[in-house]
């Protein structure tokens, strides 16, 4: 997808009353419909208004191109991601790595999996939209959030902190991604959250040998 100007990925308008919200969110939707059915190539704000039940005119009302859309669709799910681990991790503070891997991989796991069908969409979207600063934007909100919560483990000794979370943050998303993409059944999904908490325990500890040798 061609690059755009960064304003024009704005929307026009933000919903601030009941009934447009429940308007967006019915044109998040048929968003995510449309991209399943028909693929990102062919998704038009056309079709988009004609799934959501609404007139191009509305549509345009909030979104002024396909790409505005797309990145406000996108956004929301990255907001959803960020939000979630920021609170679990902040909740952990000064507790067990064990208690804190389990609370933030089941945190990132529910606000990423809450709608599986938007998750293996929007891979697509982040590849294809100008969207790096975006998806940059939100990894950094994680990977402080996690930093901030491994300083404060009374059974960890880390180093490195800020890498440490980094690497913690991509052993939690690069399963998931695989998962996804590779459309594996709802049975299989159920088991990852204990195979990523093994992953992230495993690593943790390897950290902690790693320390101890120094």
């Amino acid at each position: 997808m061609a690059r755009a100007d960064r304003n024009a990925l704005n929307p026009r308008k933000t919903p601030a009353q009941g009934r447009s919200k429940v308007t967006v969110d019915a044109i998040f939707e048929a968003t995510i419909q449309v991209l399943l059915a028909d693929g990102l190539q062919r998704l038009t704000t056309t079709r988009v208004a004609e799934r959501a039940g609404v007139s191009v005119g509305t549509l345009y009302q909030y979104y002024p191109n396909k790409q505005s859309l797309l990145f406000a669709v996108l956004k929301r799910h990255l907001e959803r991601i960020s939000q979630s681990i920021e609170g679990a991790a902040q909740s952990s503070h000064n507790k067990q790595k064990a208690i804190m891997v389990r609370q933030v991989v089941n945190a990132f796991l529910s606000a990423k999996l809450a709608d599986v069908d938007e998750a293996r969409a929007l891979y697509a979207v982040a590849s294809e939209l100008d969207s790096l600063d975006l998806v940059v934007e939100a990894g950094n909100r994680c990977n402080a959030a996690l930093a901030s919560m491994l300083a404060t483990a009374p059974d960890q000794r880390i180093s490195d902190p800020e890498m440490t979370a980094l690497y913690l943050f991509s052993a939690m998303t690069g399963p998931t991604r695989a998962m996804l993409e590779a459309g594996v059944d709802a049975e299989i999904l159920e088991t990852l959250a204990g195979q990523l908490k093994r992953l992230c325990l495993g690593y943790l500890d390897q950290v902690a040998k790693d320390l101890a040798q120094l």
